[in-house]
């Protein structure tokens, strides 16, 4: 069984990385992504 520590960083983890993704979708649909790799 993971530790609520363990359980708490990832939670963050993923939530920080599903910030961006409407904004970064939008903008590859428009074509204007930026110029490093957009992260899944």
């Amino acid at each position: 069984m993971a530790s609520r520590t363990g359980k708490t960083r990832m939670a963050r983890k993923v939530r920080q990385a599903r910030k961006g993704k409407a904004r970064k979708r939008a903008q590859q649909n428009k074509g204007t992504t930026p110029k490093f790799p957009i992260h899944i």
